[in-house]
């Protein structure tokens, strides 16, 4: 039987999203699939996966403009394969409480590619964010890196369980 090969492509500003999906692509690989994890960017065609997981930061209620370009080029091939959606953005601990449904541009996104499942994590703000907004969150009290490895894991241990017995 042939391993399944899974692309994790991410839309990150300041790498808090880049890295949730590696630490998807870790588990993946830890559950025996063929993960691969790349910008968003970086994907003119998914053809070589048998499956997609795509992430985006979100900033002010907006998915990232990398993840939303990548999901419209590959619109016709997303759609003829497993594809989960993932953001990462609230500034406390809202998405370990409860399940944070897509922003309106996911769900547009979700729609086009006929995405099974979608995530919302934590995001990160730290001293090491750089630009004006990240030091004017800080400086607010809304910094901090609320993003659960564990909650990750499990998702990512969810999407395997799903490849696996397809």
């Amino acid at each position: 039987m042939k391993t399944k090969r899974v692309l994790i492509a991410y839309g990150t500003q300041h790498g808090a999203t880049a890295g949730i999906a590696e630490q998807i692509g870790e588990t993946l690989r830890e559950d025996g699939l063929d993960a691969v994890v790349l910008p968003a960017d970086d994907i003119d065609d998914v053809r070589d996966y048998d499956a997609v997981v795509l992430g985006g930061s979100l900033y002010g209620g907006h998915w990232s403009g990398q993840a939303e370009r990548c999901a419209e080029r590959n619109a016709d091939l997303l759609r003829r394969r497993p594809v989960w959606m993932f953001s990462s953005g609230p500034l406390d601990r809202s998405a370990e409480e409860q399940d944070i449904p897509p922003v309106a541009a996911v769900a547009r996104q979700m729609q086009l590619v006929g995405a099974r499942e979608h995530m919302t994590f934590g995001g990160s703000v730290t001293a090491r964010t750089p630009g004006f907004l990240a030091k004017a969150l800080l400086h607010g009290g809304k910094g901090g890196d609320y993003r659960n490895p564990g909650r990750i894991r499990t998702w990512a241990h969810h999407i395997s369980a799903e490849l696996t017995t397809a």
